[in-house]
């Protein structure tokens, strides 16, 4: 005979024990952080209210992309919205997004004397972004079940 007290399985308890994991708890974290930067960053491509980008642009890179760097910042911020916005989406493809970018924007900043530790930022960043994708993987199949 069952207790009219008598606890039921809800839905909730599963979303429970996910948001106390601290492995979910550290996806939910970085997949903020990778939704929010690159797209904020990437609006600043069209303001330069944070910084002077064109200035991030290595000459070789500018000698290669047409018209001038800060156009080039134009379609940077571009392609930065639209990664903050996969990783918000789709986070175990986004964050690889954000990984391959972030490493393109290494190379670009080790091609630029004086910017080598704004590089090992960026790295330490890419890190992140490989970590994000590592846990999206494990974490997008236990939300599907």
């Amino acid at each position: 005979m069952s207790s009219a007290t008598a606890r039921t399985p809800s839905a909730a308890t599963p979303r429970r024990a996910l948001l106390a994991d601290p492995g979910y708890q550290a996806f939910v974290i970085l997949r903020t952080a990778f939704t929010v930067a690159p797209i904020l960053f990437g609006l600043d491509k069209f303001t330069n209210l944070l910084v002077d980008w064109p200035a991030y642009l290595a000459p070789w890179i500018d000698d290669l992309v047409p018209g001038s760097a800060q156009a080039a910042m134009y379609a940077v911020g571009v392609i930065e919205v639209v990664a903050g916005v996969a990783v918000a989406l789709a986070p175990r493809f986004g964050a690889w997004l954000v990984a391959g970018w972030l490493a393109g924007i290494i190379i670009n900043l080790l091609t630029i004397p004086d910017y080598y530790d704004i590089a090992l930022r960026d790295f330490g960043l890419l890190l992140a972004a490989v970590a994000l994708a590592r846990l999206a993987e494990r974490y997008h199949s236990k939300r599907q079940r």
